[in-house]
């Protein structure tokens, strides 16, 4: 039986963009057609993620219903797309906009640190002149995943968190060794403890409301960073409660860190393309 005073926090993890960085001979290709220019991992905290999978659900339901939608290719069953889960990517636009409509009342906390490649690529050419050893996928995503664990695991009496599975590994070993990084980070700094139990599972987003709302989030970020369009972003920008942008050491050498004394404003980004 639940506790119902213990306090038990739900995190759901997912990436946008790419990580390719080069073609076979070597040469960078950020940037060029259908590769990104960064690449971000988000977490959402979520106070009720069986309301927002029953949101979700009757939102679907309702809109597989919908004549409006009979001949839309992503709507029919047998695509496996919006009739399976939500994907910002996959939705038509006015399947967006009701998504859209929905998620400033989940109570979402959300926050995304992001790669520039254009860095990453430099990055890449020096480790590998250096000490002949290449920069994997994994090492970039795992550094971003102990990023933004860092501050957040010693806050409740038990953590849940679920990636979203990327191929066919759900690579749980690894993801499970990041975030205990994350957490002894956090009590070599501050000195507080941070053993909470922690869960750690991956999973697909037709398996999980919680994947398709951080889904959302980095797909309005994404558009913000690579198109400069803000319109997406801006209906989401309050729960964004920190996002890092490691690569913009213009004024800082960690980076640029947006957050609700430092709002985040298209004006304020530093180009993709630099």
């Amino acid at each position: 039986m639940t506790d119902p005073t213990r306090d038990v926090r739900h995190y759901f993890v997912d990436e946008a963009g790419d990580l390719t960085l080069f073609n076979r001979r070597g040469r960078i290709v950020v940037g060029c057609q259908g590769v990104s220019r960064v690449f971000m991992v988000g977490v959402v905290h979520l106070p009720d993620p069986a309301g927002v999978s029953r949101a979700l659900r009757e939102l679907r339901a309702r809109l597989m219903a919908d004549p409006y939608f009979a001949g839309v290719p992503s709507m029919q069953p047998d695509a496996g797309k919006t009739a399976r889960c939500f994907h910002a990517k996959d939705d038509v636009p006015e399947v967006r906009r009701e998504v859209f409509a929905l998620l400033p009342g989940f109570g979402a906390k959300v926050q995304v640190a992001i790669r520039r490649k254009a860095k990453l690529a430099r990055d890449a050419q020096m480790l590998f002149r250096m000490t002949r050893r290449r920069l994997t996928v994994d090492q970039v995503y795992d550094d971003l995943v102990k990023r933004l664990f860092k501050n957040l695991l010693h806050k409740a009496d038990e953590n849940q968190v679920l990636f979203a599975r990327r191929g066919k590994s759900d690579r749980q070993e690894a993801l499970g060794a990041a975030v205990a990084s994350a957490k002894h980070n956090f009590e070599a700094k501050w000195g507080i403890a941070s053993d909470r139990p922690t869960l750690i599972r991956s999973g697909y987003p037709s398996e999980s409301a919680g994947l398709q709302v951080i889904d959302y989030y980095l797909w309005a970020l994404q558009r913000l960073y690579e198109r400069r369009e803000d319109r997406f972003f801006r209906l989401l920008a309050d729960q964004y409660r920190l996002i890092m942008d490691l690569d913009d050491t213009r004024t800082k050498a960690y980076g640029q860190w947006y957050s609700d004394s430092n709002r985040l404003e298209l004006k304020k980004i530093k180009p993709a393309t630099d």
